[in-house]
């Protein structure tokens, strides 16, 4: 397994201590591989949640429907920067 350093504020620190000692961790690196892992799946949810997107409108015009293209595209491009402000 590969090491890394990890440089933090003294809070932080004291959170991640308390995270720990409370036994929701085992150590340090015990959190920050819980953290990266539910990074990893939210990046994955929002990714799956525009490609149904994109499905379902690829769906609509195959089934005849009228789609306006920019307001779609609008709309996704208005999700995808509302997800990227939430997962900041």
């Amino acid at each position: 397994m590969a090491s890394m350093t990890v440089s933090m504020p003294e809070t932080l620190r004291e959170w991640v201590q308390q995270r720990i000692e409370a036994g929701q961790y085992a150590s340090l690196s015990d959190y920050v591989r819980d953290l990266i892992h539910q990074d990893q799946i939210r990046t994955m949810a929002e990714r799956d949640a525009v490609r149904e997107k994109i499905a379902a409108g690829m769906a609509s015009l195959r089934a005849g429907e009228g789609v306006d293209g920019e307001a779609f595209l609008a709309r996704l491009d208005a999700e995808l920067a509302e997800m990227g402000r939430q997962g900041s």
